[in-house]
């Protein structure tokens, strides 16, 4: 079975809508996707649009991919529509197994042959639910964290039937969407981290239903003891800490013994009325009344604090050093120029969000950030003519000797940007540009800037020739160019040089 390349994915299904569905949904439109959504219950469209609408400035401010849009969202009225054109569908149907056999069923007989299909599920196997299916070797499990567009884990699970293939095609595949993909190699009924939690949760019961402690003293203790530290490291990280110098070795031997004391519940207290009734106040009292939605938005907002931070910590990337999260690029990689190309007029080939660490004490976008964004547009007009790293180890490469900004609107957290280029002038030696930075969505224009640039043999220290590759890209774009009225602030500039 041919997949496309999991980078160039670009029409996603998601079937089911509720908590986890609209979460995912969240998710690839953050990454620049077309997504058609299908949820059989009343009223879901409204309610996903809801969903959409109220998380994507916590989207924005995590980092959108170019072309990012609630708009890019389509809902239909049938299964069968909605998976018609997809190269990728996320199930996310209610937990029961005769309704994921169903849908998953209805799937692959109505989705194209090479479109991969991936269950939310947080407890069957594949095994157990493609047992209908024509097509297993493309179906895989994929349970999220939610919310889903926030929490990078993806737990990715073959059934006896899927393909090594597609197993791998969809790790790579979460990994392009900014996911940290956990490729789990058994089909364990819950996976890995369901099982933890399942096994703290049945603990917190038998306490709760034996009264050793309360709802609140019970949250308070994970969240101000391990949680804090499973926060930048998993469980076994933290023991092998708490063995000091002789680490998990001495630990064991230390208090490898007491795992014999029966002092934990290991099977699952009844829910008897009276127990659920303590729980359910509770976490009611523990929350003092706060509107769920409005919970939801905090935990948001420090998941995203913990994530920036955490990414920069040694800590965090421990075990995983090869796929280590990284802010995203701005923009993808910008294309070359190639003889007989079109040229655009004005160049646009750079995208990027406004990153919170590029905002000042009065909550907009420093005067460093708009040279940093800027720099970043050169770099991919570089690129275009065929400078790139290879160019710059030989010793060459372009220096900014001059640069004037003018500002006319603010811009903050997670705006979304677009940068044009136009080439006023070249020499061997010299490139002139002319950028403008615009608000992607609402087209106004927030900046610009005009930047001289000298060539240099960085070895001789000196200012030289570039290489005729450039030099005939830069003239292709230049002769397209030269149709584009001078900018006027450059108009001015000019006059005044003259003047003087």
């Amino acid at each position: 079975m041919l997949f496309p390349p999991p980078s160039q994915v670009q029409h996603i299904a998601i079937i089911g809508t509720g908590v986890i569905g609209s979460g995912w949904a969240a998710h690839f439109l953050r990454n620049g996707m077309d997504v058609t959504a299908y949820d059989p219950a009343p009223d879901t469209e409204s309610k996903l649009r809801q969903k959409i609408e109220t998380v994507w400035p916590t989207l924005a401010r995590l980092g959108l991919r170019p072309n990012a849009s609630p708009d890019r969202l389509r809902f239909v009225h049938s299964l069968e529509e909605a998976v018609t054109d997809a190269e990728f569908i996320q199930e996310n149907t209610p937990e029961r197994l005769p309704v994921k056999i169903a849908t998953l069923t209805a799937i692959d007989a109505a989705a194209p042959p090479d479109s991969l299909i991936a269950s939310s599920t947080s407890g069957y196997g594949m095994t157990e639910m493609a047992v209908n299916v024509r097509h297993p070797e493309r179906c895989v499990v994929a349970h999220p964290f939610n919310p889903p567009y926030l929490m990078p884990a993806v737990e990715v699970v073959a059934g006896k039937k899927t393909s090594p293939e597609a197993h791998q095609w969809a790790v790579d595949f979460y990994r392009a969407t900014g996911k940290q993909p956990l490729k789990l190699t058994k089909e364990t009924p819950g996976f890995v981290a369901d099982r933890i939690m399942e096994a703290v949760w049945r603990e917190i019961l038998h306490m709760i239903n034996h009264d050793m402690a309360t709802v609140e003293e019970i949250d308070m203790s994970v969240r101000y003891g391990p949680g804090l530290r499973w926060a930048m490291m998993g469980p076994l990280t933290v023991l092998h800490l708490g063995g000091g110098a002789g680490g998990m070795a001495h630990l064991i031997h230390q208090f490898g013994p007491s795992l014999q004391s029966p002092w934990t519940f290991l099977g699952a207290p009844e829910l008897t009325d009276d127990l659920v009734q303590k729980v359910i106040e509770g976490c009611e009292r523990l929350t003092e009344g706060i509107p769920i939605h409005e919970l939801e938005a905090e935990r948001d907002d420090l998941l995203i604090q913990m994530l920036e931070r955490l990414d920069k910590s040694r800590l965090w990337h421990i075990g995983n050093r090869h796929v280590k999260r990284t802010k995203w690029q701005p923009s993808p990689e910008p294309p070359r120029w190639r003889a007989g190309d079109p040229i655009a007029a004005p160049l646009d080939l750079y995208h990027c969000t406004v990153d919170p660490e590029w905002i000042d004490y009065n909550g907009h976008m420093t005067e460093a950030a708009y040279l940093t964004a800027f720099g970043w547009a050169s770099d991919a007009i570089f690129h275009y003519i065929g400078i790139d790293d290879s160019y710059r180890a030989s010793g060459n490469s372009y220096y900014t000797v001059e640069t004037h900004l003018n500002y006319y609107r603010e811009c903050s957290t997670g705006d979304p940007l677009r940068f044009t280029t136009q080439i006023l002038d070249i020499d061997d030696k010299r490139l002139h540009l002319f950028h403008h930075m615009y608000h992607a969505t609402s087209g106004e224009l927030l900046c610009t800037t005009e930047q001289m640039l000298l060539h240099v043999d960085m070895h001789a220290s000196r200012s030289s020739p570039a290489r005729p590759h450039v030099l005939e890209a830069l003239a292709a774009i230049m002769e397209i160019h030269r149709i584009l009225p001078i900018p006027l602030e450059v108009g001015r500039q000019m006059a005044i040089r003259k003047k003087n």
